[in-house]
C-alpha cells in the first residue's frame, strides 16, 4: 500500500484528493489545522488518518512527520495543497497580511516537504505535487501577495525538479483556475459570471477535477513527467 500525505486535506481540492487517493487504495495522512469535524467526516468516509498540523510551524510539522514514520513508516506521496487567499489593494496589504500569506503557501511547503523527501531520497522514489494558481503563472490583479507567493510555488517546484530528479523523486504543480471551493465564496454572481465569460469551456471548475489532474501526476501513467506545471483552468490561461 502506498502511502501519501495531503495537506490542508479537509476542505476543497485537499478533501477531494483524499477520496481520489483512497478509491485506488493509498493510505491517506489527511492534515489539517483547524476544520476538525470536517477532517473527522472524511476519515469516517475514507479510512484516511487525520494528523492535525499548522504546516506554518516547523515544531508542528516535525510533530506530524515523527508520527507518521514512527507508526507507518515512509510516505510515498506529498500534495501540499494547504493555502490561504486574501484579496487587498496592495497599498492595503499590511507587512503581516504578506508574512502569514508567505509563510503558508510557500514556508509551509519548504517545511513539509523537507520533513519527508529524505526518506524519499533515501529510497529512490518518490513524487510531490504542489498547489499554486493561475494567478502565480499571470498575476491577479488586487492580489499580489497571493500571486507572488503562488509564483514562488511554481519557481520551488522546477528548482526541486531538477534536484530531485536524479534520486527519482518527481516534482509536479497544479495551477487551477476558478474552482468552486469555499476560497472562492466570496465572489459574487456577476464576478463569476464575468470570469466564465473569459474562460474558453465557460464555466467554473470542479475540486475534483484538479483531484483527478493530481492523482495523474502521482501515479506511474504521469512517469516521465517532472518539472512542470498543468494549468486545470478551462483554458483561460492559454
Amino acid at each position: 500500500m502506498k502511502n501519501v500525505l495531503i495537506t490542508g486535506g479537509s476542505r476543497g481540492i485537499g478533501k477531494e484528493c483524499a477520496y481520489e487517493f483512497s478509491k485506488v487504495g493509498y493510505r491517506v495522512f489527511l492534515n489539517y489545522n483547524n476544520s476538525q469535524a470536517d477532517a473527522e467526516k472524511i476519515k469516517n468516509e475514507t479510512g484516511a488518518v487525520i494528523v492535525k498540523a499548522d504546516i506554518s510551524k516547523s515544531d508542528e510539522v516535525k510533530e506530524m512527520a515523527d508520527f507518521i514514520h514512527k507508526n507507518y513508516g515512509k510516505t510515498d506521496v506529498i500534495v501540499n495543497n494547504a493555502g490561504i487567499a486574501q484579496q487587498k489593494l496592495f497599498t492595503d496589504i499590511s507587512e503581516s497580511d504578506w508574512d502569514r500569506m508567505f509563510d503558508v503557501n510557500i514556508k509551509g511547503m519548504f517545511l513539509v516537504t523537507k520533513a519527508f523527501v529524505k526518506d524519499m531520497i533515501a529510497n529512490h522514489s518518490g513524487n510531490i505535487i504542489n498547489v499554486s494558481s493561475m494567478w502565480g503563472v499571470t498575476g491577479g490583479s488586487c492580489e499580489v501577495h497571493y500571486s507572488a507567493s503562488k509564483a514562488a510555488v511554481i519557481g520551488f517546484t522546477k528548482a526541486l525538479a531538477k534536484e530531485l530528479g536524479p534520486s527519482g523523486i518527481r516534482v509536479n504543480c497544479v495551477a487551477p483556475g476558478v474552482i468552486e471551493t469555499e476560497m472562492n465564496s466570496h465572489l459574487s454572481a456577476e464576478d463569476l459570471e464575468c470570469l466564465c465569460g473569459e474562460t474558453p469551456l465557460e464555466r467554473t471548475g470542479k475540486p475534483n477535477e484538479v483531484a483527478k489532474a493530481i492523482l495523474f501526476l502521482a501515479e506511474n501513467d504521469s512517469s516521465f513527467i517532472t518539472g512542470q506545471v498543468i494549468n486545470v483552468d478551462g483554458g483561460m490561461v492559454i
